[in-house]
């Protein structure tokens, strides 16, 4: 789940807060610069070698969530996941960049991508097929389409709102609560996807938690107007019952568009990591 401002607030370019919802037993690398691409800041999937959101020093970003149709499972498709890392390990512009993604976006199953740089923020789905360069405006994407009206993503674009318009500079821990939201929606609200309603139910907070499956982390990107990024990644107990964290890790770096290879002070690049 992405809940996002985009030029929207008097001092940052963009506050995105983020939630990872993945099967616990899938190996993952936490957030780190990565030693194949050391451009690019992001976890990491151990499994196919993907990532589900990530950065550049150059100022390029990404993040997907999947589209859920149960029906519509392609076994033998290619992970998502190499649809984010592909953008930020390459040149192109979000927009030429989702154009040719939605010339082959039926190999993979359904999909929500948003890429972005510093000139601009696109997002495309498998489901709408366009290609749509987004707005200044407040956004929020599950797995349905972009501001799909399902409970968790009304709950938390008006908690996004309601923090942005009272706080002058953004701070990470207010955000990272609401990402612990575990409300469950009501019968009536909750969505027809195909999975039965024990599971919508489930699927129904901010934050997930069952056995198997649940938040693995949350994220917080703040891009400021100066070209500052600040990204967090909290790493959650692979365990249903109530949100604990096992560590945090935190990255701050100037973006630098014209030079997107050159190294960055130790002080900066340095994760700060917060065990349990």
């Amino acid at each position: 789940m992405i809940l996002f401002a985009y030029q929207r607030h008097p001092n940052y370019r963009l506050v995105l807060a983020a939630n990872r919802d993945e099967f616990y037993a899938r190996p993952t690398a936490p957030l780190d610069f990565w030693q194949d691409h050391p451009d690019v800041l992001a976890g990491r999937d151990l499994e196919q070698g993907g990532t589900w959101m990530g950065v550049t020093r150059s100022g390029r970003l990404a993040a997907i969530t999947n589209f859920r149709e149960p029906s519509g499972v392609k076994s033998s498709a290619p992970s998502r996941g190499h649809l984010v890392a592909d953008y930020l390990c390459g040149d192109e512009t979000p927009q030429v960049y989702l154009q040719r993604i939605a010339s082959i976006a039926d190999q993979y199953n359904g999909f929500n991508l948003i890429v972005g740089d510093q000139g601009a923020l696109c997002y495309f789905s498998t489901r709408s097929r366009e290609v749509v360069p987004l707005r200044p405006g407040l956004y929020g994407l599950s797995n349905h389409l972009m501001d799909t009206p399902w409970p968790k993503v009304t709950r938390g674009k008006q908690k996004l709102g309601a923090y942005l318009q009272k706080t002058a500079t953004i701070a990470a821990e207010p955000l990272f609560d609401l990402l612990q939201n575990q409300e469950i929606a009501d019968d009536d609200l909750l969505p027809e996807t195909g999975i039965g309603l024990d599971w919508e139910r489930v699927l129904s907070p901010i934050f997930i938690s069952s056995p198997g499956y649940g938040t693995r982390s949350s994220s917080v990107l703040l891009i400021d107007h100066a070209d500052g990024l600040q990204l967090t990644e909290r790493t959650w107990n692979p365990a249903p019952g109530m949100p604990r964290d096992l560590f945090t890790r935190h990255f701050q770096i100037a973006i630098h568009p014209l030079n997107p290879c050159e190294s960055i002070p130790q002080a900066c690049a340095a994760p700060a990591v917060r065990p349990s």
